[in-house]
């Protein structure tokens, strides 16, 4: 009976999993979401894409920088690792008048957790027209 149960823990746990995995977004180019490397995750930038229905949030920069965030925990989520774990983040944008709009809504992801180290950049054009890009590192925080 418990290695019957075991079973179904490990089948349900997969199926998680797997339901996590279809929630981020496919790459839009010749490249890995996130890599896993020495105990390293390292993660491409995420645009703001919503992966159920394929279209990219546009006219709203919170929510976009939300949905960025949202994209970045998924692959950290598929990895064992969460919000604390970044230890470093860039975030590209293509007008730093959204500075302060980006910042408060990236910061809402990081309720009672350090801050990772950060880089804040503008920039002249990102994929698909997004209007703002995150990526990031992470360690397993003890």
């Amino acid at each position: 009976m418990k290695s019957r149960l075991l079973v179904i823990c490990f089948l349900l746990l997969g199926f998680s999993v797997c339901m996590a995995q279809d929630l981020a977004p496919k790459p839009i180019a010749p490249y890995r979401p996130a890599v896993m490397a020495n105990g390293t995750l390292y993660i491409s930038g995420q645009i703001p894409l919503v992966a159920e229905s394929g279209t990219m949030i546009k006219g709203d920069i919170t929510k976009a920088t939300e949905q960025c965030m949202k994209n970045v925990g998924i692959l950290l989520k598929q990895n064992g690792l969460d919000y604390k774990d970044l230890v470093m983040v860039n975030i590209y944008m293509t007008n730093m008048d959204n500075f302060a709009a980006i910042n408060k809504a990236y910061a809402s992801f990081f309720k009672n957790v350090e801050f990772p180290a950060r880089a804040a950049i503008q920039i002249g054009r990102l994929p698909m027209d997004a209007e703002v890009e995150i990526s990031g590192i992470a360690v397993k925080q003890k």
